[in-house]
């Protein structure tokens, strides 16, 4: 596989060469046991020492507060849309959301079936130097918001939020779905973080959530049991059959992840590639980035040709060139470069050869 393609997809995206190597070879074989981890028993001693050391290698590379549970789920990111409001709101009460693009939209929609009132505090605001979100200044929170929720990164329009939102006095909740793992970060901010795995951590489908025990404990009557925040953390996130596969293979990339140095030599490369990728675009008139630079996302990041009539002939002789994934959201048109953690500064250059070569031939 050493000409295998440079994979920008948005999710399921790459996983790191090593893991899925590893994974390979382990794949008839596991823990010296002659069956694949696929077929382990959940409740096998060895099988939940390895989801142990999991969770213990999520928490050393996050600095996870003990004050905090961890949980393994299901569902995907979107299944933590309804979790959330029915976990840590009671249905009288009234959120805050901020709405910076469509997975803030789809989250507060959720959201909406189960408290009486979503707040949308703030969004985006066009300015002459591209999409931004609303200023701070001009956020309408509530007074007596159960919580207040966000996406730090939102994967269709690549806009981010860098700075955890100061002076909100409701518990955060950040859907870190695309940008978890990213860099460091200051757990103790927020009451609930939640991502789905597909795009840092591993298979789709698999998610984690990481929540402060205090807003345990006072879920809505209707509240599905495996979505149950307290009873999942009471059954160590086995109160059902977890998916088993994507647990170990998450293991396989936090361990990956601790490998290269943690979460701060994967910010130090995560921003190298997105400057070197947005350094490009930015000095071409051939291609362009409609995102402040405030905003700019360090993990999508979205283009478009000067000619729109380009694009398929793009996408057709960058797939020639080993380049997946690059067409933009169905929602927005473009193109869209994924580049999260498993995308080595390589193909990042690669993708700027190809799109150097391109407007040399358009």
């Amino acid at each position: 596989m050493s000409n295998a393609p440079f994979n920008f997809s948005a999710g399921p995206a790459m996983l790191p060469k090593a893991v899925m190597r590893q994974a390979q070879e382990e794949l008839l074989n596991w823990n010296n046991t002659g069956v694949s981890v696929m077929e382990f028993s959940h409740r096998d001693p060895a099988y939940v020492k390895m989801a142990r050391q999991a969770e213990q290698d999520l928490r050393d590379l996050l600095a996870v507060p003990d004050d905090y549970e961890v949980l393994f789920l299901q569902g995907g990111g979107r299944g933590q849309f309804s979790a959330v409001p029915q976990n840590i709101a009671a249905k009288t009460a009234t959120v805050d959301y901020l709405d910076t693009g469509i997975w803030s939209g789809y989250a507060i929609r959720e959201a909406q079936k189960y408290v009486r009132e979503v707040n949308v505090a703030a969004g985006t605001v066009e300015t002459g130097n591209g999409k931004a979100i609303a200023p701070r200044s001009d956020w309408q929170l509530s007074d007596n918001a159960a919580y207040f929720h966000y996406c730090p990164n939102e994967t269709v329009d690549g806009i981010a939020l860098h700075e955890i939102p100061a002076d909100i006095q409701a518990p955060i909740v950040a859907d870190m779905s695309s940008n978890i793992l990213s860099e460091p970060l200051d757990v103790s901010r927020f009451g609930v973080i939640y991502a789905g795995a597909q795009k840092n951590i591993g298979p789709s489908g698999f998610a984690i959530a990481i929540v402060r025990k205090d807003l345990l404990g006072h879920p809505q009557p209707e509240l599905s049991s495996i979505m149950d925040y307290q009873l999942q953390a009471k059954d160590g996130s086995m109160y059902n059959t977890p998916n088993t596969f994507a647990w170990y293979l998450a293991g396989l990339v936090f361990q990956w992840i601790k490998e290269q140095g943690g979460l701060a030599a994967m910010g130090e490369q995560n921003h190298r590639k997105a400057k070197t990728l947005y350094d490009y675009i930015d000095q071409s008139d051939f291609y362009r980035n409609s995102v402040h630079p405030a905003n700019r996302s360090i993990m999508n990041v979205p283009f478009q040709l000067a000619d729109e009539r380009l694009d398929e002939r793009f996408l057709l002789q960058a797939k020639d060139a080993g380049l997946m994934g690059l067409k933009g959201h169905r929602f927005v048109g473009g193109m869209r470069a994924s580049i999260y953690n498993a995308m080595p500064l390589e193909g990042v250059n690669a993708l700027i050869d190809f799109m150097d070569e391109f407007q040399r031939n358009a």
